[in-house]
């Protein structure tokens, strides 16, 4: 069963929000690019490689977030004993893994 978590919230520094956002503003342009070349007509292979590098920077992007959750969401969890967030973090790791 599927835990709703919409309560729960992460504060995060302007630096952190800024980095994560460029990240994504990155991935939105790929993104638009890739739609561009089937509109276009493009390469199969060149549209191929641009996908490729999309879902590169996607896994670099959830890399990035989870350690940070790791390092702040989980440590406090788990320091305030609440133990279910080891098994949260199991179900979002199987997820991205796939």
């Amino acid at each position: 069963m599927e835990h709703c978590h919409c309560e729960k919230k992460t504060e995060r520094s302007t630096d952190e929000k800024k980095a994560l956002l460029n990240r994504l503003s990155r991935l939105e342009g790929q993104i638009r690019g890739i739609k561009s070349m089937v509109e276009n007509d493009a390469y199969c292979v060149d549209i191929l490689t641009q996908a490729a590098a999309a879902k590169q920077a996607f896994n670099s992007f959830n890399k990035e977030l989870l350690a940070r959750h790791m390092r702040s969401c989980v440590v406090r969890d788990i320091k305030d004993g609440r133990d279910d967030t080891v098994d949260e973090l199991m179900d979002i790791v199987s997820k991205l893994m796939r």
